[in-house]
């Protein structure tokens, strides 16, 4: 039998349970509005709260991450219900699950004529949409002692010399100068001087900013940011990935509310480049082992 068209068939849709459809845009723009209801309300550390969630979960969608911090803003370790069976826990009796966006896999069928010049290609999976889907806080479950979480909580010698070892491949000349004093650091296009006899946390800190007004300073931007804007943008992936580390990093939320100024759209793409900047950092800091990548919800929590 020959078909007329190519067909996409869900194959991830329970009918019995059917879903309410939200896009990855409805769910950051509900969590925005909500974000600036508290900011405007005067609780500016609700956006330090987001900032701390994405480095805990920077392997998670910037929607996602969103999410998370809202329903549950002291989560640590998120997983699904199969994924913590296999870790030998259990979800404890009348926990609430937080709700995520994942993705809606379908199989693409292409004519039988196309199908017939290349057995290999008659079925394609495609990204057909998304379902709501729950995941568990680790302080949600009980039973078995867990693994070494993924938790770059290491010395910062060692981090230091990872993030170092990036710079130098993004092709970012590295110095050390007393003439920038009293600045700790400061980058030029191409280069990053830092002020020498800064504290290892402090010194790591300061190439952490530096390096991200590069990697910003290379991005494409839909609106123009003001000086204020990019500081405070830099200063919160530093915030971020001194979290992921483990450094005491202080909160600084009243600093972040220059991030918003009345303008929802401005806030929404600087919260997206902090996401976005800090997860390319944080990977290059300590990529994910093979065990992590094969994980079921390792999929779910990219793809949204």
């Amino acid at each position: 039998m020959n078909t007329t068209a190519s067909t996409v068939t869900p194959i991830s849709e329970n009918p019995k349970q059917p879903q309410q459809r939200q896009t990855a845009k409805d769910i950051i723009a509900a969590n925005v509005k909500s974000l600036i209801e508290q900011l405007e309300a005067g609780h500016s550390d609700a956006l330090t709260a987001y900032l701390d969630a994405m480095g805990r979960f920077h392997n998670y969608s910037f929607g996602n991450i969103l999410e998370i911090a809202r329903q549950r803003p002291t989560a640590t370790r998120v997983a699904g219900l199969y994924a913590w069976n296999q870790l030998g826990r259990k979800v404890k009796k009348g926990e609430k699950g937080i709700r995520i966006l994942a993705p809606i896999v379908g199989i693409k069928r292409k004519k039988d004529e196309e199908a017939q010049k290349d057995i290999t290609k008659q079925n394609t999976r495609v990204l057909v949409g998304f379902r709501n889907a729950y995941v568990f806080d680790v302080e949600q479950t009980e039973g078995a002692e867990l693994p070494t979480m993924r938790e770059m909580s290491g010395s910062v010698g060692d981090n230091r010399d990872r993030l170092v070892s990036f710079i130098e491949a993004q092709g970012i000349e590295l110095s050390f100068s007393q003439k920038i004093a009293p600045a700790l650091g400061m980058s030029y296009g191409g280069k990053i001087a830092i002020l020498p006899g800064q504290s290892e946390a402090g010194e790591f800190s300061t190439l952490v900013h530096e390096l991200a007004h590069e990697m910003l300073h290379k991005a494409e931007r839909r609106t123009t940011t003001t000086k204020v804007v990019r500081e405070t943008e830099a200063e919160a992936i530093a915030f971020v990935i001194g979290k992921a580390v483990g450094l005491e990093t202080g909160t600084a939320s009243a600093d972040y509310i220059n991030l918003y100024h009345g303008n929802a759209s401005l806030l929404i793409e600087s919260l997206e480049v902090i996401q976005q900047t800090s997860g390319v950092i944080l990977a290059a800091l300590q990529p994910p082992t093979a065990a992590e990548a094969e994980m079921p919800d390792a999929e779910l929590a990219k793809v949204a």
